[in-house]
């Protein structure tokens, strides 16, 4: 086992070094104000991994499976990246277009299935998407994609604990997931190894306190470091300077100054933006994304690299889009919702289908949008506003007349594109398998613009049938009975003329039959 224990500080975080030391036996933290990682590798040939995930293993080439929190949360250098809050798995098996049921056991277990908060797949082949065919050019995709709204990760904790830990100090670690920002947890049967990284972005109450002990296997390593971002040479890279060390085997903190390059780059604080509905939002909401014309300017990447800006949306099956419609070239169509074009798009996009009668977990867009020309800037401190136009399932009936459809908030970024396709450099906070990652170049560089929310998910109000103990007309009981009564005199309707006619051509027929009959007597 290894595990990587990250301290990132802030520009004006205070520091001392009696905060931070490291002894042959352990490495002792005090009220240290900083964001951590705390990341874990494991070999999957361990016999000591449970049985649920070695099943699972044996039949996967890859999974990554990322959560990020429904709270905002500041994502600095080096974990800049971002994903749509909820569950996100990415999955590859091991014999493409083959796969059992057993990872959706597993998820089930791990994350719980309560309806709407949890994991309702099956079998992968019938719940989870495909991507888009835009990311087969890039080899970062996997063949599967699930996602489902998980506001809190409380059956993890209890898995860990009841599955995985059998001491004191594992239970502890687990009942910190409480408090994460975003977990990520990837499998790959390449090198055989498993990975947990857990990120929190701010420090308990009081700042960290941890003591770390030396592992006790000398097979099993244990490195920890307090880092802060310096100013980067080159625009693709991020530099980093602190103190680094290996508990067990060094008796102090060594300082470090080191940079590499990063797919992944935090806008300044800022560049945010903000998720609207049209209200009321009825059965065809429009969704608005306002960003100010201060975080509208070019980011800071190469100047040879290609930038634009873009929105990712993964939405439940409860919502969707019309391809058609937002598909379209329409100039005028674009320019009145501030968008260049739909780039690619992947998921359940049967625009009848209520959603009782959709297995797909849902669906994913990503957009170019549109920004002002230099003749159309604005006050800096106004917004610019892209919409997009959604729609609503059918939902299952309810007592009050109403339920209501989750939307997570999208990511909106700067992609960076150069036109070198080799791959990216080596980074020991490297994050991939993120959706929108895939669908471009190897040496994409991505911006991140901040969401400006209290809340993540906005929760629409979507009119559906009332049940019985509603009130008018207009009951479910009563348009059951009232379409059974159409239907009834329908019937009859349809065969009093099906008597009629069958009555009259019966009889003409006689009548004409008549003569020939005495002619042949």
């Amino acid at each position: 086992m290894k595990r990587r224990i990250t301290f990132i500080q802030g520009p004006a975080a205070p520091f001392d070094p009696h905060q931070a030391i490291l002894s042959s036996n352990s490495f002792a933290v005090r009220n240290l104000d900083a964001a951590a990682e705390d990341r874990i590798t494991i070999t999957t040939d361990q016999d000591k991994l449970p049985l649920e995930l070695r099943k699972v293993f044996d039949q996967s080439q890859e999974l990554h499976i990322r959560w990020a929190t429904e709270q905002p949360f500041d994502a600095l250098a080096p974990f800049a990246s971002r994903v749509s809050p909820g569950l996100h798995v990415h999955y590859t098996p091991r014999i493409s277009n083959q796969s059992s049921d057993a990872l959706c056991d597993l998820l089930r277990t791990m994350f719980g299935a309560e309806e709407g908060n949890g994991v309702d797949c099956m079998i992968p082949k019938d719940s989870f998407t495909t991507p888009p065919p835009l990311s087969a050019q890039f080899a970062a995709s996997t063949e599967l994609q699930y996602y489902t709204r998980l506001p809190t990760l409380q059956h993890l904790v209890a898995f860990i604990r009841n599955i995985i830990c059998h001491d004191h100090e594992c239970d502890a670690m687990a009942g910190s997931l409480h408090t994460a920002d975003s977990v990520d947890i990837d499998y790959d049967r390449a090198s055989r190894t498993l990975t947990a990284s857990v990120f929190w972005s701010t420090p308990p109450v009081g700042g960290w306190e941890e003591d770390i002990k030396k592992p006790a296997s000398t097979v099993d390593k244990v490195e920890v470091g307090i880092l802060g971002a310096e100013p980067n040479v080159t625009p693709d890279e991020i530099k980093m300077g602190g103190l680094l060390g290996v508990v067990g085997e060094d008796k102090k903190l060594k300082p470090t100054m080191f940079s590499f390059p990063s797919r992944h780059h935090p806008l300044a604080e800022s560049a945010k933006y903000s998720i609207s509905f049209s209200q009321p939002t009825g059965l065809h909401p429009e969704m608005s994304i306002s960003i100010p014309h201060s975080a509208l300017d070019r980011p800071p990447a190469p100047l040879d690299a290609t930038c634009a800006l873009h929105t990712y949306l993964t939405l439940p099956s409860s919502v969707f889009l019309d391809q058609y419609q937002v598909s379209t070239t329409d100039p005028l169509f674009l320019k009145e919702h501030n968008l260049v074009s739909l780039r690619a798009f992947s998921g359940e996009t049967d625009l009848e289908a209520p959603d009782w009668a959709v297995e797909l977990w849902g669906s994913t867009w990503l957009f170019e949008l549109a920004t002002p020309s230099t003749t159309e800037n604005g006050d800096p401190a106004s917004n610019w506003t892209s919409t997009i136009p959604l729609h609503l399932r059918y939902l299952k009936p309810s007592q009050s007349g109403y339920r209501s459809a989750h939307v997570p908030w999208p990511v909106v970024f700067w992609a960076c594109v150069s036109d070198d396709q080799s791959k990216m450099g080596l980074n020991p906070f490297d994050r991939t398998n993120l959706g929108y990652d895939g669908l471009f170049g190897p040496r994409t560089l991505f911006y991140q613009l901040h969401p400006a929310s209290e809340q993540l998910v906005e929760e629409l109000s979507v009119p559906v049938l009332e049940l019985e103990d509603g009130q008018g007309l207009f009951q479910s009981r009563n348009i059951e009975i009232g379409t059974s009564i159409v239907i009834v005199l329908g019937f009859l309707w349809i065969l009093t003329k099906l008597i009629r006619v069958v009555w009259a051509t019966g009889f003409e027929a006689n009548e004409v039959r008549g003569p020939d009959h005495e002619k042949k007597e």
